[in-house]
């Protein structure tokens, strides 16, 4: 039992002693490893910039083809369970917006070239208000709109 915790610590210690070398080397540098993200739209204060900043346009159209589910009342607005589907062919991204919050944009999605244009996440809100969901398409952008009402400890507010 002991023998087998220490053979699991050394290969650990190993394996994080290697990464460190190429670092110190060079050979790994932490920009080449990181995703770039889009930190102006995340940082944005409305929903017209963060959509400019991360799709390139804010002109979006309401949609029966994007279908958002989020529960009427939220009894705590630190976990409010969202799904967003959207029955369109080449779907490319889908992004989740909280409006009430001070920066809305709470997710961005991108899909793969065969991916169905489907996510289920918990987002954290602010206040009352409605959680829309847009999907970037080839021919521009779909968008559906739910109104959540965010309770403390389910007395209204």
């Amino acid at each position: 039992m002991i023998d087998t915790k220490r053979r699991i610590l050394l290969k650990g210690s190993l394996g994080a002693g290697a990464i460190g070398v190429a670092v110190g080397a060079g050979l790994l540098t932490p920009r080449a490893v990181l995703a770039d993200w889009p930190a102006a739209a995340f940082k944005a204060e409305d929903q017209a910039s963060a959509l400019k900043d991360l799709l390139g346009s804010d002109a979006v159209e309401a949609s029966d083809k994007v279908k958002i589910k989020a529960p009427d009342i939220a009894e705590n607005g630190a976990v409010v369970p969202v799904t967003v589907e959207a029955d369109v062919e080449g779907a490319k991204s889908i992004s989740i917006i909280a409006s009430g919050n001070n920066t809305p944009l709470i997710a961005s999605f991108d899909l793969g070239e065969n991916a169905i244009p489907f996510v289920s996440t918990r987002i954290k809100m602010a206040k009352t208000a409605d959680v829309v969901a847009v999907v970037q398409t080839p021919d521009g952008l779909l968008s559906a709109s739910k109104p959540v009402k965010v309770t403390i400890g389910g007395c209204g507010g």
